[in-house]
């Protein structure tokens, strides 16, 4: 029997949801290792929406369960019916909806407030030992969470190819270890069975993304 992993999505688009090519390589990665994917997202209104061709927000309203079906097929849960009794991991991809319908991160940083919902299943996925999977900026929502766990989204200097690397900082100001890696690596903290990779955190080719997620979602079913 394959393992089972929540996947926890913040909506549809990267600039007001969950980044598509992202989400879309973790379920590949999790089919090629056998495990079978289980679709959630918070059944709450997004911060805003954003017209992705001008990247300018709209006075349009969306709904972020309903936005991640689309992702999802579909074949979605509402995050408050998550049971993680019948889960063996977690996984979250990136995308400013992380940052926007999942937590504060996108206006208040380190100050942050990170949705009840979400930080009840990842306090309970972490309570009972099992393995969590972030990517691009989910990796915040851990460093708010578990002060001390160790962490990478890619490198704390920024430059042109690593443009936010401002968030690296930030995380440490939370008393967070960062490791810098680069987009094709992950990092394991092995004590709080997180595992991490940068993503589109990095200007990458989209080939470099998609084989880091790949390897980070190798690892979560390994620790699984």
């Amino acid at each position: 029997m394959g393992k089972r992993v929540a996947v926890v999505l913040a909506g549809c688009g990267v600039y007001d949801g969950s980044e598509i090519h992202e989400s879309s390589a973790v379920m590949v990665h999790l089919s090629r290792e056998g495990a079978q994917a289980e679709v959630y997202a918070p059944d709450v209104d997004q911060m805003h929406v954003v017209d992705h061709v001008k990247g300018q927000p709209t006075q349009e309203k969306r709904n972020v369960l309903v936005e991640s079906a689309r992702i999802a097929r579909g074949n979605i849960k509402d995050l408050a019916k998550l049971d993680v009794k019948g889960l063996d991991a977690l996984i979250i991809p990136g995308g400013f909806g992380v940052a926007k319908n999942l937590s504060t991160w996108a206006t208040q940083g380190k100050n942050c407030i990170v949705s009840k919902e979400v930080e009840d299943v990842l306090k309970a996925f972490h309570a009972a030992k099992k393995p969590i999977g972030l990517c691009c900026i989910s990796p915040v929502l851990a460093a708010k969470i578990f002060p001390g766990c160790e962490l990478t989204v890619g490198h704390d200097t920024e430059c042109e190819k690593w443009p936010y690397a401002k968030t690296a900082e930030t995380m440490k100001e939370l008393g967070c270890k960062h490791v810098n890696k680069h987009v094709t690596e992950t990092h394991v903290d092995m004590k709080n069975k997180l595992v991490t990779t940068s993503a589109f955190m990095c200007n990458a080719p989209i080939h470099e993304i998609y084989d880091g997620i790949g390897k980070m979602v190798k690892e979560v079913v390994r620790l699984a």
